[in-house]
């Protein structure tokens, strides 16, 4: 089903905003400049919008905390300038010579709920695919499980259709401003396009610039079946069926999809094109979703009215400002140029597709394309593609805390009825509120187990895991609010659960029944994945209620637990699935290993501990046939652990050569986003860990990287740490605390160090062993780290890359 709009527009008419020739944007010229806006511009451009863009979701009730980081270098004299933002993000930009025929070859734009992926219309067709897809949009029929009756629905495809025949492209998505611009070339002629989705407005801009020869080209939307995408890769739960086709209708110039849904409510998918007096054509897209009551119409013909009054020059400015305060929050810059454009790159991702007020990411992010995973899934999904976001200090997008907070009534909910009153849980997967819909008879519900009991699969510990990301934004920031709020009310019910199955045997420790370690396929007794996800949980709660003063009835029962809690069990290859069930056959997953990472229970600190490491690590790894991206980032990261950054790189190097794809997706049957946001992780893994209150700085850099440079990177203990490598030295270190937390370093400076404040004042700190030192900041205070005697330039800017290596997307 498709509807055209129309292919002309109202020629030799302005776009109703009062637009001249002199802001036109001649096609012929060169690209804008992309400095700052001037002070004029951005107010001019928040007057005529006049705040009616900002349309994002109401605040929820326990936000995880957004710092706002001062000017960078503004207490010690750190030359960080605008450039060195400008110079990485430049080099990182994706471009495009060939065309992308698939959605893993295309660009992407995105703002956490809307999402659009671009690449050339599949079947040979002579047209060009921007996808129009939103977070929000989802079925509402939970008697069909997660997958089915909840699941993300398509919505639809918006074809640029040429007049000639499309021979070429020549894209470049630009980072900095997160705007795709470009050209399309046809044997008719060309068309200059500039795109992006607005930050806040939610709003799908597009703009061509067309040559006399494809005047005529024309915009089409195709609404897509609003159908579970898993419908295409399992059989359909019986008396499942698609909702109805959706409606074209025409408002004056505006144009509306409105798609029903059977368990009532509607998404609708309004747009507009408007022509200007030079010919230039501007498309605006937005997405509205409403349950149970059919009212998105309106909120999306509203969001089109709105941006379709403004021009894009103006349209553009806050978004472009928006996008210029993200990046400086932090920087990064390493001699791999490959690594370090990916990593820049994933910033651009994650913030496109990651609000804290937006969904919980889905595994697909907002960009939906045929996926047998179209929900959001918690046995290891969710947790690996936030975890960037701590170090790289964007706590705004953390929308894990947030959910969690919001709807724990409905964790209550997803555990058996006799454990309600004390317990929750989080199933294997759910929906944008974390509903599972229960089990069906197809098994697509995934519901939450109960140790010892199978069907449903006794998964139990996911609740706990996602719990840890949670105590990850509590310590990168130190916001009680944040522990006392929803980590430790969640994690005492998730914790509580566990102990009503607790048991002990006849050598005096505690067990469990069998539990399911995430995708191994046995059910097994002491499983690791729950044993250790229970040791954690438990010291956690004592130390959050130390740190709270809270007298918790069930702190001695917390005790007796780590006290008697058996062994993890562990066999001559390492760590076990469970008692009597060996680590046996391939297997993407680390969930028999969190104990090791991320956890940090076992760390190797001592001889016999490293060699357990090393093993399980070894044995995991040495199965090929079932492993998958998320593999190697894993395995990068504890190698980063144990210090071994040669070996941390070769499985960087292992996942971009098999798995990432040209845009740096990843897909496994449909896009899976974590794996690409996880290896960003594990590159900060590389070069910083802050776990056990120690700040190792560069801990497990390759030799080939003698040259980096990081700034602002957030560390536990709410530290921003900025760090400068010379020639495969450490030449400084500088820490500022935001909450006076207690202060440890592991600096790697070779010989005697001076420490100073941000007034120059030396410093009294401790040496504590192991080339850690112990000092003492108080809230606001910094210190910076030298070796004695020298007097580093305190600069920010890219290193030189070791060697030359190709853009990311198709270049050529």
């Amino acid at each position: 089903m498709a509807a055209g709009a129309d292919p002309s527009g109202p020629d030799d008419r302005t776009d109703g905003s009062g637009e001249g020739p002199a802001t036109e944007h001649d096609p012929a010229r060169p690209e804008p400049s992309r400095h700052d806006p001037s002070r004029r511009t951005v107010l001019a451009s928040t007057t005529a919008l006049g705040g009616a863009l900002a349309l994002g979701p109401v605040s929820p009730a326990h936000p995880a905390p957004a710092p706002a980081p001062p000017a960078p270098g503004a207490d010690t004299g750190i030359s960080a300038g605008h450039d060195s933002w400008r110079t990485v993000l430049d080099d990182a930009d994706p471009r495009w010579r060939r065309i992308p025929r698939t959605w893993f070859e295309g660009p992407f734009l995105g703002n956490g709920l809307l999402g659009s992926g671009i690449y050339a219309e599949p079947g040979g067709r002579n047209a060009i695919r921007f996808n129009v897809q939103h977070s929000e949009v989802q079925d509402h029929r939970p008697e069909f499980g997660s997958l089915f009756g909840l699941a993300r629905l398509p919505i639809g495809h918006f074809t640029l259709e040429p007049v000639g025949t499309l021979t070429a492209v020549d894209w470049r998505l630009r980072l900095q401003g997160a705007e795709l611009t470009g050209t399309v070339t046809t044997t008719a002629g060309t068309l200059r396009l500039r795109a992006f989705i607005h930050t806040t407005a939610s709003v799908l801009t597009v703009e061509i610039a067309p040559d006399a020869g494809e005047r005529a080209f024309r915009w089409v939307f195709h609404p897509a079946e609003a159908i579970s995408p898993r419908a295409a890769f399992r059989p359909l739960p019986e008396g499942y069926r698609a909702n109805p086709p959706a409606t074209v209708e025409r408002h004056g110039e505006l144009s509306a999809a409105v798609q029903p849904l059977l368990a009532g409510g509607e998404h609708v998918t309004a747009w507009r094109e408007r022509t200007t007096r030079s010919g230039r054509r501007v498309l605006h897209v937005a997405v509205a979703h409403s349950f149970p009551r059919a009212t998105a119409r309106e909120r999306a013909l509203r969001s089109v009215r709105r941006a379709s009054a403004v021009p894009y020059d103006v349209l553009v400015v806050p978004h472009r400002v928006w996008w210029d305060r993200y990046y400086r929050k932090s920087f990064l810059s390493l001699p791999d140029a490959r690594l370090q454009r990916f990593h820049w790159i994933q910033l651009y991702k994650v913030a496109s597709a990651a609000r804290r007020d937006a969904p919980v990411m889905a595994t697909c992010g907002p960009w939906l394309e045929p996926t047998p995973w179209p929900n959001t899934w918690w046995n290891l999904n969710v947790q690996l593609e936030y975890w960037l976001i701590h170090g790289s200090n964007h706590l705004e997008l953390d929308a894990v805390t947030r959910a969690l907070s919001e709807f724990r009534d409905q964790l209550t909910a997803e555990v058996a009825p006799a454990y309600r009153a004390d317990s929750s849980g989080i199933p294997r997967t759910t929906d944008t509120r974390l509903v599972n819909g229960g089990a069906t008879a197809s098994g697509e519900g995934y519901g939450v187990g109960i140790p010892g009991r199978n069907p449903p699969t006794p998964e139990v510990g996911n609740l706990v895991w996602a719990l840890h990301n949670v105590w990850l934004s509590y310590r990168h920031t130190m916001d009680e609010s944040i522990l006392r709020d929803t980590l430790f009310p969640l994690l005492r019910r998730a914790v509580t659960y566990y102990l009503h199955f607790l048991t002990p045997g006849p050598d005096g420790r505690l067990h469990l029944p069998k539990t399911f370690s995430p995708e191994y396929g046995v059910d097994a007794p002491d499983c690791n994945y729950d044993l250790m996800l229970l040791r954690w949980g438990c010291r956690t709660l004592l130390e959050s209620a130390g740190i709270l003063g809270v007298a918790d009835p069930l702190a001695d029962r917390w005790r007796e637990v780590l006290a008697r809690l058996t062994p993890y069990p562990v066999d001559a290859h390492g760590f076990m699935i469970g008692a009597g069930v060996p680590f046996a056959k391939s297997h993407r997953h680390y969930s028999h290993l969190l104990a090791i990472y991320p956890l940090y229970e076992v760390t190797g600190r001592t001889a016999e501990e490293r060699e357990l490491i090393e093993r399980s690590l070894k044995r995991w790894v040495g199965f090929e046939g079932a492993l998958q991206g998320y593999t190697f980032t894993g395995a990068a990261s504890i190698s980063a652990l144990l210090g071994k950054g040669e070996d941390a790189l070769r499985y960087l190097e292992q996942l971009m050569t098999r798995f990432i794809q040209p845009n740096t997706l990843y897909k496994e049957s449909g896009p899976v986003i974590e794996t690409p946001l996880s290896a960003s992780q594990s590159l900060h893994d590389m070069v910083c860990q802050s776990w056990g209150g120690v700040i190792r700085v560069f801990p497990a850099l390759p030799a080939v990287w003698r040259d980096l440079v990081v700034h602002d990177f957030r560390t536990q203990g709410a530290f921003l740490l900025s760090a400068v490598r010379e020639g495969g030295r450490t030449r400084w270190i500088r820490l500022r605390s935001e909450a006076g937390a207690p202060c440890a370093v592991r600096h790697g400076i070779e010989g005697p160090l001076e420490i100073r404040d941000g007034r120059g004042r030396p410093i009294r700190y401790e040496e504590i062993g192991d080339g850690t030192v112990r000092l003492r900041l108080a809230r606001g205070g910094t210190a910076l780290i030298t070796r004695v005697g020298d007097r580093p330039p305190l600069r920010i800017r890219p290193v030189e890359p070791n060697a030359p290596a190709p853009s990311w997307g198709l270049p050529g």
